[in-house]
């Protein structure tokens, strides 16, 4: 069965860093597309970073030059490391997983989530 565990999560203060993981199990880890997602208190989710079996990645606008998604294929790990942490990048963190990109948002697997609060 297919399952993804996050974990990385915390308080920091802005300007701060912290590196979230992803550890799946249950299927081709090396075929998949993942990605990191993220939701606010009364807020849509949004993507924040994927990226695929080819190792191409993508970025939200939001986020880019300050976050780092990569994976470990030996150790069927995703990583993201955020750096330059704002107040506004304070969500709760999910990882997703799903042959396609494109289908990520919608159709993927996810885990559990870890939390990220980032005081000024």
């Amino acid at each position: 069965q297919e399952q993804l565990v996050e974990s990385g999560g915390g308080s920091v203060q802005a300007g701060g860093s912290l590196r979230l993981t992803c550890t799946a199990s249950g299927y081709t880890y090396r075929s998949i597309c993942m990605g990191w997602f993220r939701q606010a208190p009364g807020k849509e989710r949004e993507g924040v970073a994927t990226i695929d079996s080819d190792g191409s990645t993508t970025y939200a606008d939001s986020v880019k030059g300050r976050f780092a998604i990569s994976k470990d294929n030996a150790k069927n790990t995703l990583y993201l490391q955020m750096n330059s942490l704002k107040p506004e990048d304070t969500a709760m963190y999910y990882c997703a997983a799903h042959p396609d990109c494109d289908l990520l948002d919608d159709f993927g697997y996810w885990g559990q989530g870890t939390q990220v609060t980032v005081s000024s």
